[in-house]
């Protein structure tokens, strides 16, 4: 017997009460989104802590001020447009960048031929209910009204070479030579102006879904965020959820936009 305030507890009571707690306690840990070692988190579940909608954070908070995006049931909805208005293309994002080369898992919900977006540095890829758009034909393992899981993979080191403004093509051959402090070029042996030459750094995103590649399979994308990851909300019913981020080279250059 336990003693307390003049009161006699079984210990066994008192045990099974002290157990009860810990259950309990450990629900609620399990209520957080599990991920892979080495990936984070970027919604908790929950609500919209560590994302922004048009510069205003949304700490704690389980809907944008226009209800056009809410968390319900541990999911990120984006709500359809409803008779009073509510809806049109509306963008949540992430308050951290991401700089390093990352792979981005989610899993996204489309209801018929609902059309939405994910941000990669400002590019988007269009993410939509393929099948029934007709689109995305190659996908045979996409689920109607059901998760489907994106797997984006995002690295650097990769140049787009143009000459007046048409993009080289794997087959040509660009030369570049300096005499005498004057440059001088050549496109597949004949001379051209080196004024017409543009190369620019940027990165490649690799895009699957359920494992199976997008068409097309890869995108350019800046070599530097120039805004966090982002949701589009654009017509129909859509949902996210499990959105998870690793970044492949020390993840140092993560930094707030």
């Amino acid at each position: 017997m336990r003693h307390t305030g003049g009161r006699l507890f079984p210990l066994a009571l008192v045990l099974g009460l002290v157990c009860w707690a810990a259950g309990r306690a450990d629900d609620k840990k399990d209520d957080a989104p599990k991920v892979e070692e080495g990936y984070t988190s970027l919604f908790n579940g929950k609500d919209l802590t560590g994302w922004k909608y048009y510069g205003t954070l949304l700490e704690g908070k389980t809907e944008t001020p226009d209800k056009r995006i809410e968390v319900k049931d541990g999911v990120i909805v984006m709500n359809e447009k409803d008779e009073k208005g509510k809806g049109g293309i509306k963008d949540l994002y992430t308050v951290k960048s991401y700089n390093n080369d990352f792979n981005l898992k989610l899993e996204f919900r489309a209801a018929l031929k609902a059309d939405s977006g994910v941000y990669l540095r400002g590019p988007q890829l269009q993410v939509r209910d393929f099948i029934r758009r007709n689109e995305q034909r190659q996908l045979k393992k996409f689920k109607n009204d059901d998760w489907n899981e994106l797997d984006i993979t995002v690295k650097g080191g990769n140049f787009a070479t143009t000459v007046n403004g048409k993009a080289l093509k794997v087959s040509d051959i660009l030369e570049l030579t300096v005499k005498e402090r004057k440059p001088a070029a050549k496109l597949n042996g004949k001379d051209i102006d080196v004024t017409g030459i543009q190369v620019t750094a940027n990165a490649l995103a690799t895009c699957l879904c359920n494992g199976e590649p997008l068409s097309p399979k890869t995108m350019n994308v800046p070599a530097k965020a120039t805004a966090g990851i982002g949701l589009q909300a654009e017509t129909g019913k859509f949902e996210f959820r499990n959105v998870r981020i690793k970044e492949l080279n020390g993840g140092a250059s993560a930094s707030s936009c």
